[in-house]
């Protein structure tokens, strides 16, 4: 395969040598390539302003991350063979990880397939393309997926905002095999089933496995809280970890169908409380009817997706804490998490202090923890790096 060269201005490799992958536009030399001849999805050859070869590229050329590297060796750019490699080179990890075959198998820039995420189900893959480069080889994508995987099927779901950033359609296909509505998976010995094709992302979140066995040691006989519970990975393995009581906060009809499913699944059906609609809303009502709660778990989607909403996103991580805060028991434990990337930890933890002193309370942080081990990160690029989780006791200022 023969492809076009992208040059770079003097000295705009370090980043790249030192081991980064992406390149942004202000770094190319246009002058000598310019950056409306490719297409989104194009491949070309990277280089250095001396014209030294720096590795195979995707394009997209419209974005202020123009490119991103695939592969340093020329001689391997995006191709069946290359997607072949890297797969397996991830199913490797995952198969040493765990002992159960659901999982993310394909986390972008971090298994060095950058646009690709692709959860796995056993024998169901759930595969989400956010790039044009990727979308141009789905094709050779499914065929070595059914070659390193042997999946009973494929769903594409390609229906996330990412793909907007280079004009791709949004959709959501069967590409192999038969996909059902709903796929069995299995997280920390507890058993569930997830809606892969109406379900949020993927259909399930595999990021806060280990976040979600750390609640063990806490539940037992306690009552539990779980906001924004999705289909309740938190709440439904708090109830079998042994808590008394479980309260499941969600605005999505879906989704509490879901925690009913897994409750009656797990038979703890009888623990299992479902309150639908705003949570905020919930917080409200649960404070005025003076509920209390041993342990509330605070999960909520990404308040900030963009550098601009840091504002407006921390104010609300400010607000659900401190209402959640407010539920507490004496002594009580919230487990507070962040899914996004543009909140650092530090800043989360100084969220929680301020909301605590606030309401007069002493806070203790007792645990951390991040993203499970099969969404690696990538040591240059900390955006690899987004889920934060503290599980907190909150005490009396006396």
């Amino acid at each position: 395969m023969s492809l076009p060269s992208l040059r770079l201005k003097a000295n705009a490799d370090r980043r790249l040598r030192a081991g980064h992958l992406w390149v942004y536009s202000n770094e190319v030399d246009t002058e000598n390539t310019p950056l409306t001849a490719f297409q989104a999805g194009d491949q070309a050859v990277l280089e250095n302003s001396s014209g030294k070869s720096l590795g195979v590229v995707a394009l997209s050329p419209n974005n202020l991350i123009c490119a991103r590297l695939l592969s340093r060796d020329v001689q391997h750019p995006l191709t069946k063979s290359l997607l072949v490699h890297r797969l397996n080179v991830a199913l490797s990890l995952r198969e040493t990880l765990f002992n159960t075959d659901c999982y993310r198998l394909v986390f972008g820039e971090a298994d060095l397939l950058p646009g690709l995420v692709i959860d796995r189900f056993s024998d169901i893959l759930v595969v989400q393309l956010a790039s044009a480069a990727m979308e141009r080889h789905k094709t050779e994508l499914i065929e070595a997926l059914v070659q390193v995987v042997q999946p009973k099927g494929i769903l594409l779901k390609n229906d996330s905002s990412a793909r907007e950033a280079e004009a791709l359609p949004s959709y959501v296909e069967t590409a192999f095999g038969v996909v059902p509505d709903w796929v069995a998976l299995e997280e920390n010995g507890i058993k569930f089933e997830a809606p892969i094709i109406a379900g949020q992302k993927t259909g399930w979140f595999y990021d806060h496995r280990l976040n979600r066995a750390r609640l063990q040691p806490y539940v037992q006989g306690k009552r539990v809280l779980d906001l924004f519970s999705y289909i309740g990975g938190w709440g439904i393995q708090a109830a079998v970890f042994g808590a008394s009581d479980v309260v499941c906060v969600d605005a999505s009809t879906l989704a509490l169908d879901g925690v009913e499913r897994n409750a009656a699944l797990n038979q703890v059906d009888e623990k299992v409380t479902c309150l639908e609609g705003d949570v905020f809303e919930a917080l409200k009502a649960l404070k005025n009817a003076e509920e209390r709660f041993d342990i509330v778990i605070a999960d909520p989607p990404a308040f900030i997706k963009r550098k601009k909403d840091l504002r407006n996103g921390e104010a609300a991580y400010r607000r659900l804490n401190e209402q959640a805060m407010r539920l507490l028991t004496r002594d009580g434990i919230l487990v507070s998490a962040s899914c996004s990337m543009h909140l650092p930890e530090d800043d989360l933890q100084g969220i929680l202090l301020s909301s605590a002193r606030h309401l007069d309370r002493n806070i203790q942080i007792l645990e951390r923890g991040g993203q499970g081990p099969d969404h690696p990160v990538h040591p240059a690029i900390a955006e690899t790096r987004y889920i934060k989780s503290l599980t907190c006791r909150i005490l009396p200022s006396s």
